[in-house]
C-alpha cells in the first residue's frame, strides 16, 4: 500500500456509514421536481435549436440552400453541417443524419425556419438489413476510404482491417488448436443466435445548453462524462481547457449513449459561437430513438466440444453485427473469459448497414455474447445429463460465482426443477439460470477534494456526475466514514469541472474511481485535524479517532472535542486536500490510458421463472433472484436498486425491444415508446437480490461497480427458463409471442429463421 493511503477498511459490518443503506441525499429534489436537467437551465438572451434530418436513407448532397430560413424573421444563426461535394460530410448514409442545425429565438420560429432550407439529394441505393448488406452485389455503404477506421465506443473494432463490401475483415482471437479440440470432444453442441438492434430509451433526452462567450465556453449537457466532454470541446473548438466548463446536475439515464459529445452537442456550440448567445439544443423523441446510438444487432454461430465429464475441449465462435454507419458490434469476451478451455478460436466481423450508428449500451458486447454462450452452455449440460449448475461448478474457475450459484439454488429452489415441458394443460412454467462477466474498469484520471470549513461544514468536490445511480450519496458516506459525521453532514458538489477532474459514468467504474480518492483526501484532512486536536488533549495525533461528531482519544473515549471545536481552531478558513485514483495495490490486469482493469473480474448469477402460454405465445417472467458482486457494496439498496434496473432493461430485451427498419424507404417505422415495445408495471416480475460482499483489499475503498453484470446473466437466464417450461429453445431475440408460436408451431413463421 503505498504511504500516503489510508489504512484498510474493516468489513461492513464494522463500519459506521460505509455499506448502510443510507437514503438518496438527492432524491427528495427528485421527486419534488426541484432538480435541474439541462432542458431547465435558460439563461437569459438564450435561443432554441433544431436539427435538420435527412428523410433519405443514403444519398449525394448537390447543394443546400438555408438563404430563406436565415432571412425568417427571429433566426439567429444557421450553421451547414453536411458540404455539398465533400465526400465525407457531404454524403447521406442513413435516414435522421444531420444535414443542418439553426437557432432562432422560439422553438416555434426553429421549426418554421427547418422547412425553408432547401436540400437538392441525389437518391442512392441502400441497405438496412444486416444479412442483406453481406451480400457482394448490396449497395456499398461507404466509397472505398471514406469508412470509419475505429469507434471510440465499440467492441471489437480496431483500426486497420481490410473492408470488402460492407464487410469489415474478422477480428481474432485464438488460443490452442481448435480443430484437434472438437476432434477430442465426446459431445459437440452447435447453434445459431441472433439478436436486434436495441435503443437506449433515456428517460431524459440529450440536450445541451451552449453559451460562448469573450470569456470562455459554457456548456450545461446531459452526458455521464464532465472531463472528456470538456476535452472534446477544446479540441473541437481549438480553446485552452481552462476556457471551457461542462457541467450537469441532474440527469435521467444515459446507459453509455451520452458518453461523447456528439453531432448535436458540435452543432449547439457553433450556432451560440454563431450568435453570440446561448443555444439550448433538445433531441426530440424520435430523434432519440433514430440517432442517439443503439445496442447493435448480432448473429452468432457457437460449436462447444466437451468430453463426458463436462471438461471443455473447444470453443468456436463466428459472428457479425450491426452498428449502422458505425463499427463496435461484437460480442465481447464472455466466450473466451468465464469457462475454463484450453482451444478458443473466435472470428468477429462488423456489417455496415445505412442505419443510425450504435455505441456502447449497458455492457456493450457480453449482453448480446451471453444470450448465446449461456444458452449454449445449458444446451451443453443437457446431452452430458448434467445439471446446469452442476456442470458451470466444473467449467467455472471463478470461486466467487461458484459461491453465487451455491446461495442463489438454494434460495430459489433450483433443486425443484422438473424436466422441459413437464407441466400439463396450456400455461407451463420453467425455470432457468445464466451467468455474468463484466471487468472491473477503473479511471485512473480520478480525483476529489475534500474541505472542511471553521465553522464545520464539510464540501467533497469533484466533477465526476451523478447519471442517476447515486454516488452523490456515496460519496457522502465516504467522507462521512473517515471524519465521524453522517452522510447528511457532507455537502456533495459534484458535475462540473471546475472542480478536480472525476472518471466517467459507464462501464460500471464511476464508484471503483471515485470513492478511493475521496476517502484518501479525506483521510489526510483528518490527519491534520487530529494533529489540532492532539494540541489541546495534550496527546499523540495517532491516539485520537473521529466517531460520532467527535475527536476522542482511542482509548478513553469520555476524553474529546465536538468536532466544530476542532475546526473552529483552524489557522485558516478552510483546509482541504485533494487525492487521485491510486493504482490498484496489487496492480493492474490492463492498461489502456487513462483507465485500466483490476486483475479480477466482476460475476453475478441470476436465476429466472417464467409462465409460457402456449396458445398465445405470451411468456411472463414471475421472478427474478440475482445474487451479484460488486466489492465492497458501499449503500446496498441503491446497488439493489441497480440491479433491479439491469434485470428490467434485460427482460424488455428479450421480450420486447426492437429497433425496426422499412426495407423499402430505409427509415425506422417503430421511432417512439408505443410501438417501440418496452416493459412496463405490469411485466416487472418479483425481483429479489443478493450482494455478496467480496473483499480483494485492492483499493482504499475496495467497491467496483454493478451496473453492466446486473444487466449481463437476464435474457439468457430467461431463455434457458423457456426451454425449461416449453422444451425448446429460443435462440432469437426478443422472443415475441408470433416468435414463441413460430417455435411451437402454432403459427406462420413470419419469415423469422429458425
Amino acid at each position: 500500500m503505498p504511504a500516503d493511503e489510508p489504512p484498510p477498511l474493516p468489513p461492513n459490518a464494522e463500519l459506521a456509514v460505509i455499506g448502510r443503506s443510507v437514503p438518496r441525499l438527492n432524491g427528495r429534489d427528485k421527486v419534488t421536481g426541484a432538480t435541474r436537467y439541462t432542458v431547465d437551465i435558460a439563461p437569459r438572451g438564450m435561443l432554441h435549436a433544431r436539427l435538420l434530418r435527412a428523410p433519405l436513407a443514403h444519398a449525394r448532397i448537390r447543394a443546400i440552400d438555408a438563404g430563406a430560413a436565415r432571412a425568417l424573421d427571429g433566426v439567429r444563426a444557421v450553421v451547414i453541417l453536411a458540404q455539398p461535394g465533400d465526400p465525407l460530410s457531404g454524403m447521406v448514409r442513413y435516414a435522421g443524419q444531420p444535414v443542418a442545425a439553426l437557432a432562432a429565438d422560439s422553438p416555434a420560429i426553429a421549426r418554421a425556419a427547418l422547412d425553408l432550407v432547401r436540400v437538392d439529394y441525389e437518391a442512392l441505393p441502400f441497405v438496412v438489413d444486416m444479412e442483406d448488406a453481406r451480400a457482394s452485389e448490396a449497395p456499398p455503404v461507404y466509397a472505398p476510404g471514406t469508412a470509419p477506421a475505429g469507434h471510440p465506443s465499440g467492441f471489437p473494432a480496431p483500426a486497420g482491417l481490410a473492408r470488402h463490401g460492407n464487410v469489415r475483415a474478422a477480428v481474432i482471437d485464438r488460443r490452442g488448436d481448435v480443430a484437434a479440440g472438437l476432434a477430442a470432444a465426446d459431445v459437440v453442441v452447435e447453434g445459431t443466435y441472433r439478436t436486434q438492434v436495441q435503443t437506449h430509451c433515456c428517460m431524459e433526452p440529450h440536450a445541451i445548453v451552449a453559451d460562448w462567450t469573450e470569456d470562455g465556453l459554457t456548456v450545461h449537457m446531459s452526458t455521464q462524462f464532465t472531463a472528456g466532454i470538456r476535452h472534446e470541446l477544446a479540441a473541437a473548438f481549438q480553446l485552452p481547457l481552462s476556457r471551457v466548463r461542462v457541467v450537469v446536475d441532474g440527469m435521467g439515464g444515459g446507459f453509455g449513449s451520452k458518453s461523447t459529445l456528439g453531432t448535436y452537442g458540435r452543432a449547439a456550440v457553433a450556432l451560440s459561437r454563431a450568435a453570440g448567445a446561448p443555444v439550448r439544443l433538445v433531441l426530440t423523441r424520435a430523434e432519440e430513438q433514430v440517432d442517439s446510438g443503439n445496442r447493435p444487432g448480432t448473429f452468432q454461430h457457437l460449436r462447444i466440444g466437451a468430453r463426458r465429464d463436462g471438461t471443455l475441449t473447444a470453443i468456436e465462435l463466428t459472428s457479425h453485427g450491426t452498428a449502422g454507419v458505425a463499427l463496435g458490434a461484437g460480442v465481447g469476451d464472455f466466450a473466451g473469459a468465464v469457462y475454463r478451455c484450453p482451444n478458443l478460436l473466435t472470428s468477429h466481423r462488423d456489417v455496415f448497414t445505412n442505419a443510425g450508428p450504435g455505441c456502447a449500451m449497458r455492457a456493450p458486447g457480453n449482453v448480446p455474447g451471453a444470450f448465446a454462450f449461456e444458452q449454449a452452455i445449458d444446451e451443453l449440460a443437457e446431452r452430458l445429463a448434467l445439471d446446469p449448475v452442476a456442470l458451470r461448478d466444473r467449467i467455472d474457475p471463478s470461486p466467487v460465482r461458484r459461491e453465487e450459484r451455491r446461495i442463489g439454488a438454494a434460495r430459489f429452489g433450483w433443486a425443484a426443477r422438473h424436466p422441459p415441458g413437464s407441466d400439463r394443460g396450456p400455461v407451463k412454467r420453467g425455470i432457468g439460470m445464466a451467468q455474468s462477466h463484466w471487468g472491473a474498469h477503473v479511471q485512473i484520471n480520478a480525483a476529489c477534494e475534500v474541505r472542511v470549513l471553521r465553522d464545520g461544514s464539510v464540501e467533497v468536490m469533484s466533477s465526476v456526475q451523478d447519471i442517476g445511480t447515486g454516488i452523490t450519496t456515496v460519496l457522502a458516506q465516504t467522507v462521512a466514514e473517515v471524519l465521524g459525521l453522517r452522510a447528511e453532514d457532507i455537502t456533495v458538489r459534484i458535475g462540473d469541472t471546475i472542480f478536480p477532474s472525476g472518471p466517467p459514468s459507464y462501464g460500471s467504474r464511476t464508484t471503483a474511481s471515485i470513492t478511493p480518492p475521496a476517502r484518501t483526501a479525506a483521510w489526510r484532512v483528518l490527519r491534520r485535524l487530529l494533529a489540532e486536536a492532539a494540541q489541546r488533549l495534550g496527546v499523540a495525533p495517532d491516539a485520537l479517532i473521529a466517531r460520532a461528531g467527535r475527536i476522542i482519544v482511542r482509548d478513553d473515549p469520555a476524553r474529546g472535542l465536538a468536532f466544530g471545536e476542532v475546526t473552529a481552531r483552524l489557522r485558516t478558513d478552510s483546509i482541504s486536500e485533494v487525492a487521485s485514483r491510486a493504482d490498484d495495490y496489487a496492480g493492474f490486469g490492463q492498461r489502456y490510458g487513462d483507465a485500466a482493469t483490476a486483475r479480477q473480474d466482476l460475476g453475478g448469477v441470476q436465476f429466472a421463472a417464467v409462465a409460457v402460454d402456449t396458445e398465445t405465445g405470451i411468456i411472463r417472467v414471475e421472478r427474478v433472484l440475482a445474487v451479484q458482486d460488486c466489492g465492497r457494496p458501499m449503500n446496498p439498496r441503491q446497488i439493489e436498486s441497480q440491479v433491479h434496473g439491469g434485470i428490467l432493461m434485460g427482460l424488455s430485451y428479450a421480450l420486447f425491444e426492437d429497433r425496426i427498419m422499412d426495407r423499402h424507404t430505409g427509415r425506422m417505422v417503430n421511432p417512439d415508446l408505443e410501438q417501440y415495445k418496452i416493459a412496463g408495471p405490469y411485466e416487472t416480475p418479483a425481483i429479489d437480490v443478493v450482494l455478496l460482499e467480496n473483499y480483494e483489499a485492492n483499493s482504499a475503498t475496495d467497491a467496483y461497480g454493478i451496473a453492466e453484470p446486473a444487466n449481463i446473466a437476464t435474457a439468457p437466464a430467461i431463455a434457458n427458463a423457456v426451454r425449461n417450461a416449453i422444451g425448446i429453445r429460443m435462440r432469437r431475440l426478443p422472443m415475441t409471442p408470433a416468435a414463441v408460436l413460430a417455435a411451437l408451431g402454432g403459427s406462420p413463421s413470419r419469415n423469422l429463421p429458425p
